[in-house]
């Protein structure tokens, strides 16, 4: 009998063996390939936002072709969720379950991104670099996900507190979309004015589905506003800005990051974006920095689309996705999600071709660990559609 039990292990053994390393591996990563995936509005009200997933395309392709990490090249599992929370769910379930994600990577929206955000971190999946300045992401914090994009409530202060004390403007009023995302940049702008003992003169909700704007327009003209805070997608925005030209409503307009790409909203607009002061989250297109440089070359010029043009969106999936592929590289040959978590946390003053990103050890009590800047610039759209800097970067944190 202990011979016969003796052979049983001995065939257990080997068989053990036997099994591939892959099968025991993180989920995602084999010895050849480390599985991301990404969501992005390829069509509906945010396609616009859609060259985001792409920009991230082209970055792992480029990362790829030079040899990949460690030997290991990333595969890229992108699909277009139309900006709709639902086919946002359906899609991430679909990958996560079926082929299997190491990790998540940007994805366009702050709705979207709240409607996975529960899944993934209950699964204990990495997701760096959310597409969105949302509050939501960091409040309170959770240890697998990391922010990148700056705040839209500090973007929002920032803006306000430049139209008030450099400009000013005291009567400042807001259109929303009614959503988190809306209501990040309302809540900003109530704050920062608040300590500047004003207040806005009108909050104007904008529904997604929304697409007439005179009943808007006519609600801030009727306050008198001197400036115009725009936290709305790119298409409403436009609109907004060209129906208040036709009434002859002239506040200064002021935008968030998401409608900073100058020369698309100059094409939208048909010219009419000319003036309008955004809060931004990257280097300016033309920027001479040699990174961007090299971005362009080797990721935009190599891998991109014949028809894709080389603008802020593009290269915000490179901004958002810098920080993973660093924390990658500095987690060697045996890649785990806890060891990208360790990694991560371990940033300090990392600068790609965006803000100054920095991380901490995970606090419950600190949402600020897992928020990787506080920086943001100001810039003015041009006649050209070319951006004037109308700051360096600013600290956001008071």
């Amino acid at each position: 009998m202990r011979e016969k039990f003796s052979g049983i292990w001995r065939i257990v053994a080997v068989v053990c063996l036997l099994i591939p390393a892959a099968v025991l591996a993180e989920e995602g990563v084999t010895d050849s390939e480390i599985h991301i995936g990404q969501w992005g509005p390829q069509t509906g009200p945010a396609a616009a936002w859609g060259s985001v997933a792409r920009g991230t395309d082209a970055y792992f392709k480029m990362i790829n072709a030079q040899g990949g990490i460690h030997g290991r090249k990333l595969i890229h599992h992108m699909f277009d969720d139309g900006y709709n929370p639902a086919k946002t769910k359906a899609g991430v379930k679909e990958l996560q379950e079926g082929t299997g994600m190491f990790a998540w990577v940007s994805g366009v929206g702050t709705s979207p991104g709240m409607a996975v955000k529960e899944y993934l971190m209950e699964r204990k999946i990495p997701w760096v670099g959310p597409s969105a300045g949302s509050l939501q992401w960091i409040t309170p914090p959770q240890k697998y996900l990391f922010a990148v994009y700056p705040l839209y409530a500090m973007e929002a202060r920032t803006l306000v507190r430049h139209a008030v004390k450099q400009m000013g403007l005291q009567r400042v009023a807001v259109a929303y979309q009614n959503d988190e995302y809306g209501k990040n940049g309302l809540r900003g702008a109530q704050e920062e004015l608040q300590k500047h003992g004003l207040a806005l003169v009108a909050e104007v909700p904008v529904e997604v589905k929304d697409t007439d704007m005179k009943p808007h327009v006519m609600k801030l003209r009727k306050s008198n506003a001197d400036m115009v805070l725009l936290w709305t997608s790119v298409s409403h925005a436009v609109r907004i800005v060209g129906v208040s030209k036709a009434m002859k409503f002239a506040p200064q307009f002021m935008s968030t990051s998401t409608c900073s790409d100058f020369p698309l909203m100059m094409h939208i607009s048909k010219g009419l974006w000319e003036g309008v002061i955004c809060a931004t989250f990257g280097e300016l297109p033309d920027s001479q920095k040699a990174l961007l440089q090299t971005y362009r070359k080797d990721a935009y010029e190599a891998f991109a689309a014949k028809d894709e043009r080389w603008g802020l969106f593009f290269y915000a999936g490179i901004i958002f996705a810098e920080p993973l592929v660093e924390a990658i590289k500095r987690c060697g040959p045996e890649l785990t999600r806890e060891k990208l978590v360790q990694e991560l946390e371990g940033l300090q003053d990392f600068r790609g071709i965006g803000p100054t990103v920095s991380y901490k050890p995970f606090d419950i009590n600190d949402p600020m660990s897992r928020q990787g800047t506080q920086e943001t610039m100001l810039v003015q759209c041009l006649a050209d559609g070319k951006a004037k800097n109308l700051t360096g970067w600013i600290v956001m944190s008071e």
